[in-house]
Order: C-alpha cells, then sequence, then structure tokens
C-alpha cells in the first residue's frame, strides 16, 4: 500500500473520533504539544542542522536557506505560537446563523471540522507545528508532505508533535507525514478523492500550478506573492521610502514580501532616487524601466524585461517601473499581480479609497508595508497558509478557514406536504 494511502487512511479514521473530541480535550492536546517542542529542541535541532548541511552542499539560495533554518529563538516561537492557539476561541461548534422556519423547525448553521486536511509545501519546517497545531485546534486530522530540503526537520516535528497529541488522548494518526520523497506519494496524495477533505500547496509558483492542474481532491489556492507598492503623486516621500525598504527588504524570502515598485510620473523624478539609494545601500538588485534607468541614481540598475513585471524574487531583487498616474497602477497590478498583498502610498482620499476597491487581491493596504499579510499580524494566531483564490477562504488562513459548516434541523414532527 503506498505510504500516502496507508496515512490518510488512519487520518479518516482519527479524524471521525476528533470531531466528537471537546475543546477542552483538543486545547490539553495543544498545551502538550507546544511543551513537547520546547522539552525536544535538541532532537529538532539536530534534525534541522543535517538538513541545512545538506541543502548547502547542494548550493541552496540563501532565500531557501533562510526559510529552512530553525534557530533556537525560530523553536520557541513555534512552541509559544501553539500555545496561544490553545488561549484562542475554538470555531466547532459556533452558531454562524439560526431561524424558525415558518413550519415550526429550528435550522442552525454551525461550524464542523474539514475532516482530513492535506498539505504538500517546501522547505518550512514551521508549517509542519502551524499544520498540525492549527488542525488539531479545529479537530481536523492533517497528513503532511514537506520537500526534501526539511526532510529531517519536518519528520522530527512531526514526530514529537503526534505522540504529544496521542500521549493527551487523542488517536493516533491524527498528525502524519509522509516520509518517502519519492514524488509518486505526492502523486498519490493528490489523487485520494474520498479520504482527503481538501489539500493546501503551500510553496512556489511552480508547485502551487502543479497542485492545482494535477488534484482529484478540492485545493485552497495559496501564496505566490508577486506584490507590489504604488507611490501615488499625493505620498509623503519619507514615508514612501520607509514603507518600500520594509516591504521589500525585511525579509525578502517570503510571499508578502514587495517584488515590484510603481511610482507616479508626476513625482518620481523627486520621490524616487532616495527610495533606489535606500534600497542598494540594501543589497537589492534593481530592475527598472527606461525612465527609472534615466535617473542615474544608482549603479547597479538593469533593463526589466516583460517577464520581470510577473515574477516573485523571493531575494534581494525588484523590479521598478514608473506609470501616468492610479489608472495605469491599477490596470498594471490586475494584469501582473498574482492577488495577495498590494499596497498603495497616498494622501489622497479619493485616490486611497479606489485603490482598495479596484485592485483584486487577497489584502490591500493604504500606507502601510504588505509585510503585514500574516495570521499573526491579523490577529489569527498562526496561519495554514495565504489564499490567494476567492471561494471558502482568502487571504490568511487560521482557524475559521480550516472549518466547514453543517445545518442542523429541530422539528417536532413536522412533514413536508
Amino acid at each position: 500500500m503506498p505510504e500516502a494511502l496507508r496515512l490518510a487512511t488512519a487520518a479518516r479514521d482519527a479524524a471521525r473520533v476528533l470531531a466528537a473530541t471537546s475543546t477542552a480535550q483538543r486545547n490539553r492536546a495543544l498545551l502538550a504539544m507546544a511543551h513537547a517542542v520546547s522539552d525536544k529542541s535538541d532532537e529538532i535541532m539536530a534534525a534541522n542542522a543535517a538538513d541545512m548541511e545538506a541543502a548547502r552542499q547542494r548550493g541552496t539560495a540563501e532565500s531557501l536557506l533562510d526559510r529552512l533554518e530553525l534557530t533556537p529563538q525560530r523553536l520557541k516561537a513555534i512552541a509559544e505560537a501553539v500555545k496561544e492557539l490553545a488561549a484562542l476561541p475554538d470555531p466547532i461548534g459556533e452558531v454562524v446563523e439560526g431561524k424558525r422556519l415558518p413550519n415550526g423547525i429550528w435550522l442552525s448553521q454551525v461550524r464542523v471540522p474539514l475532516g482530513v486536511v492535506a498539505m504538500i509545501y517546501e522547505a518550512r519546517p514551521n508549517v509542519t507545528a502551524d499544520a498540525a497545531a492549527l488542525c488539531i485546534k479545529t479537530g481536523n486530522a492533517v497528513v503532511l508532505r514537506g520537500g526534501s530540503l526539511a526532510i529531517n526537520s519536518n519528520l522530527a516535528l512531526t514526530r514529537v508533535l503526534a505522540n504529544a497529541a496521542v500521549g493527551a488522548g487523542l488517536p493516533a494518526g491524527c498528525i502524519a507525514s509522509v516520509e518517502s520523497t519519492d514524488y509518486a506519494e505526492v502523486n498519490e496524495l493528490m489523487g485520494l478523492h474520498g479520504l482527503v477533505d481538501v489539500l493546501i500547496p503551500r510553496g512556489g509558483a511552480g508547485l502551487i500550478k502543479s497542485v492545482v492542474d494535477n488534484a482529484k481532491v478540492p485545493v485552497i489556492e495559496t501564496g505566490v506573492g508577486n506584490c507590489h507598492v504604488y507611490v501615488h503623486e499625493s505620498a509623503d516621500a519619507e514615508m514612501a521610502k520607509r514603507i518600500v525598504v520594509n516591504a521589500k527588504c525585511q525579509r525578502p524570502g517570503v510571499c508578502n514580501a514587495a517584488e515590484s515598485l510603481l511610482v507616479d510620473e508626476a513625482v518620481y523624478e523627486r520621490v524616487l532616487p532616495p527610495i533606489l539609494k535606500e534600497l542598494e545601500s540594501a543589497g537589492v538588485t534593481l530592475v527598472a524601466d527606461e525612465k527609472v534607468r534615466g535617473l542615474g541614481a544608482v549603479l547597479r540598475i538593469q533593463p526589466a524585461t516583460e517577464e520581470d513585471w510577473a515574477t516573485e524574487y523571493l531575494e534581494l531583487k525588484m523590479s521598478v517601473k514608473v506609470v501616468t498616474g492610479l489608472d495605469e497602477a491599477i490596470a498594471h497590478i490586475n494584469e501582473y499581480g498574482t492577488h495577495h498583498s498590494e499596497a498603495i502610498v497616498t494622501e489622497d482620499y479619493d485616490a486611497a479609497m479606489r485603490f482598495l476597491n479596484e485592485v483584486d487581491a487577497a489584502a490591500v493596504y493604504v500606507n502601510a508595508s504588505t509585510r503585514f499579510t500574516d495570521g499573526g499580524e491579523f490577529g489569527l494566531g498562526a496561519e495554514i497558509g495565504i489564499s490567494t483564490q476567492k471561494l471558502h477562504a482568502r487571504g490568511p488562513m487560521g482557524l475559521a478557514a480550516l472549518t466547514s459548516t453543517k445545518w442542523l434541523g429541530m422539528g417536532s414532527g413536522q412533514i413536508r406536504e
């Protein structure tokens, strides 16, 4: 039996048991999981060190190494995030709507677990912990398939978290990771209709496209972030510089980092040079249109291609373009963006409202960095991903996004004539 099939079958059995557990039972398990991450930190760190060494030998890019690495501080943050989830309100059983029908039946719509959640993701071992904790909180079983770069880290985290959950009274099989790095297991997991209720890919554009194109189970599309900052003609120049540099440089290897800078033609000669110099000082490689290059503000700047406008770099690189105004900025973002996070810097209320209403993205900001698109920053606790689609969930996916609903009808003998 393929490993993915075996784990998903066990997860289906576990999900039926989990659906009947109480909030208190699941919260106790989460606290046990958080303590286990702290208690077993040496074991987890040793596994991560093996992954980091292998990744460096393979010449892995620094942006991926940053995602892969677990430090004592990051492990502590993982444990704290799991504890914080235990303290959040439980969405399971929440009444979304309730009403009495004319026939006397009391009808209510309540939140219930999805069932079995599967995840396919790349070199992000923290995703292992986030996904496991979010699923346990919401009464879902989870089957994880992380990338080969993080195989040792993922398996160590899964082992620690699963043992703690089962030790706290939850069913075996509720948290599992596919150990095989054979891509055949990915194909198997994507095809488990009837066992997997939802599949969430998290990683680069290639991974997500492959899952969306090939999965036979429901998929929530996540993560690719070709994010823009648009500096409007009314923008405060100093504010614009702070926001652009933060959005690009604070952590360039993540999906909510800005990849493209658009600047209004009316102010680009005045506003843009200080921004470009600050970006260059921070080590950012710039590609730009002819007008930007003609400024001569920085030395390290190359011509931008059509491909650059659509590229998620995930590194210290940024495309820069001068636009004729708000209409062109919105059109450019809607054509080349990935519906993730977009920002405008402006002091013009009407421009801000048009940008908010007309830009098609999961998160749209006025005078703030795109880096805030995050479950923790939004007050959702940990997130299982950032959805860039429009059905079921959009934006950072916290607890509510891992639930479905069920209609409950309480009657007193009514029949339909």
